[in-house]
């Protein structure tokens, strides 16, 4: 059964046939969409930079000092009160630094799913921030909304299984997927994971099948909240 799910995943052959492609990329016909889109997977730290003029936050200080100030990147990578992409940039600048980081912590939680008008993006992170990019580039943020909470809880318990039974990916972010497919990219201390495979056949799996249907459910709350 494990094999089959790697299988599934498409570990091992995901640079096939994709032409060189790398980040960012434009699967939404605004701007602004393709901006937070590209943003969601925290592989790029300038986009995290203060812009027009505005002073730095202390993390993104943090972040751009010169030479690095490696005891408060721990630090701030290891605040749970921080925002998980936060951490996972300072874990992300730590193994670039050549530091040993923890394995296996879980930050960020991104689904993809192709629909017939676009890409459907859902992103959820360790401090219950969540991101909901609609095929037609709309777009709804919610920081840490309490009704949403149990719903981040449980995209991330079972995340946690998947995470465990697999490792980081060491190429570039690959470009958005296919119709028919469903991508599960996880933000984690040690790299940026990810899975994918034709959407019925992750559902029957035995470890994606509840993410795809935690996701559902986080995705089904949001968008009630965003309606209203």
């Amino acid at each position: 059964m494990l094999r089959k799910f790697f299988a599934a995943l498409g570990l091992g052959s995901a640079a096939a046939g994709r032409g060189g492609a790398k980040p960012p990329y434009t699967p939404y016909s605004e701007s602004a969409a393709n901006d937070i889109y590209n943003m969601l997977f925290c592989d790029d730290p300038s986009a995290y930079r203060p812009t027009g003029g505005r002073a730095p936050a202390p993390w993104q200080v943090v972040l751009s000092s010169d030479p690095p100030n490696v005891p408060a990147l721990v630090a701030l990578a290891d605040d749970f009160t921080q925002e998980g992409r936060t951490r996972f940039l300072a874990y992300t600048k730590l193994r670039a630094l050549g530091q040993v980081v923890p394995a296996k912590r879980l930050l960020g939680v991104i689904v993809e799913m192709p629909m017939a008008g676009g890409l459907d993006t859902l992103a959820a992170y360790s401090d219950g921030g969540v991101r909901y990019i609609n095929h037609t580039s709309k777009l709804a943020f919610f920081e840490r909304l309490p009704s949403l909470q149990p719903h981040v809880q449980s995209l991330f318990a079972a995340s946690e299984p998947v995470v465990e039974r697999i490792g980081p990916w060491h190429e570039s972010r690959r470009p958005p997927p296919k119709a028919g497919q469903v991508r599960l990219t996880f933000l984690v201390s040690d790299g940026l994971y990810f899975g994918e495979g034709p959407m019925a056949t992750m559902q029957r799996e035995a470890m994606a099948g509840p993410v795809i249907q935690s996701a559902g459910q986080l995705l089904q709350a949001a968008v009630a909240l965003a309606v209203k």
